[in-house]
């Protein structure tokens, strides 16, 4: 799922930063010698480079602008972008990077880096983009991000930084995508990132992360995607969540301690895709306002406290691929005529609840179904006059 986030950002990005260099600063406070100077100072500190591609290719007797994985403005010739990215390195950051005073991007993905990410790269006041997923980067989580104002993509996931999230992330103003999952973070969410008014994206999840969600992130109205699964968040989720959450189309809370009622203005989320609420302590009764959610594809509730009986509105949700119930308290029968519309659905999971009932061999003649699990409820097996 991120991975596809990740690359259209990068493509989009790409395209930017051309113009970009084209319209580069004409003061130069360092020269290109103080690039290449910094970038041999990188290679010292990789230790490992089993493709021979920086050993081979980053020497004195070409120019920095060649380099593999260096882009320079076409205008000043400065290094303007920096991708090694999938290339297996091993090493640790020097802190003479922060002198690639024109640097825009920073890629680093994929690969074995490690240590702590030196102070000195919030010098890269020009920077819009770093992704250092997928790397061993270690440490108190840097609060120095916090100094890039011209941030827009800031991917960490998969590394292990320790500690809180800084409430300086609220100072990149700029920022729409934010990756901080599976690092090793605790403490709160700051509810200063309700600042981050331009942001699409927040990943943060498989991490330590505990008490409520911030009601300020719910009024970040450019928001597309939260994903929050496998924190140790608790609290209710507030009635009003979906008020100023226009362009939502995915949220992941699974894998928490979240409680209370699932709030009936999820229906003002209309452009949900999918919700996934399954793995919390969330009580009550489904709400019937879930079938406005028409453009809805994917439905997890399973593993709650959830009781009452299954809301016939769920037969609205026409785009619904996979509906997820099972380990709750559900009762009553079921009218699974209210899914022989659903042309889509292709999985349905109600196993572990307290249906009763008749359970008829129609229920075979839903057009797409592949999986259906109804175990460990009180059915009678029969067929319908």
């Amino acid at each position: 799922m991120e991975k596809m986030f990740d690359c259209i950002f990068a493509y989009a990005f790409l395209i930017s930063i051309t113009f970009q260099m084209l319209s580069s600063e004409s003061k130069q406070p360092m020269s290109l010698a103080t690039d290449q100077t910094s970038l041999l100072s990188l290679k010292q500190h990789i230790t490992s480079d089993p493709s021979l591609l920086l050993s081979t290719n980053w020497t004195n007797s070409s120019s920095v602008c060649s380099w593999i994985g260096v882009t320079c403005s076409l205008r000043h010739q400065r290094v303007a972008a920096l991708n090694l990215s999938n290339m297996a390195l091993s090493g640790t950051i020097p802190p003479q990077l922060g002198h690639l005073s024109f640097l825009v991007s920073l890629d680093l993905t994929n690969n074995l880096f490690h240590g702590d990410l030196p102070h000195e790269l919030s010098l890269l006041r020009r920077l819009k983009f770093i992704s250092l997923r997928i790397n061993n980067f270690a440490g108190e989580f840097p609060p120095m991000f916090g100094q890039l104002p011209k941030l827009e993509y800031l991917n960490l996931r998969n590394n292990s930084f320790i500690g809180s999230i800084p409430k300086s992330l609220s100072n990149l103003t700029n920022l729409q995508f934010l990756s901080l999952s599976s690092n090793s973070l605790s403490g709160e969410i700051p509810k200063e990132l309700g600042r981050l008014q331009t942001l699409q994206t927040l990943f943060v999840e498989f991490n330590h992360l505990s008490g409520a969600i911030p009601s300020a992130i719910f009024n970040i109205s450019s928001l597309v995607t939260i994903a929050l699964t496998g924190n140790e968040l608790s609290g209710s989720l507030p009635t009003d969540m979906c008020s100023n959450l226009p362009f939502l189309t995915r949220i992941y809370l699974s894998d928490n301690q979240l409680s209370g009622a699932i709030p009936t203005n999820l229906s003002q989320c209309s452009r949900l895709e999918i919700l996934s609420f399954s793995y919390n302590s969330f009580s009550g009764q489904i709400p019937s306002e879930i079938g406005y959610l028409t453009s809805l594809e994917k439905l997890y509730l399973g593993a709650n406290n959830l009781n009452g009986i299954l809301p016939h509105e769920i037969g609205n949700l026409h785009s619904l691929v996979e509906f997820a119930a099972e380990h709750n308290e559900i009762g009553g029968s079921i009218d699974f005529s209210i899914f022989m519309n659903m042309s889509s659905l292709q999985n349905i999971n109600m196993g572990y609840n307290k249906f009763t009932g008749n359970l008829s061999r129609d229920v075979g003649n839903i057009t797409m179904l592949t999986n259906l699990h109804l175990s460990e409820n009180h059915f009678i097996i029969g067929t319908t006059e």
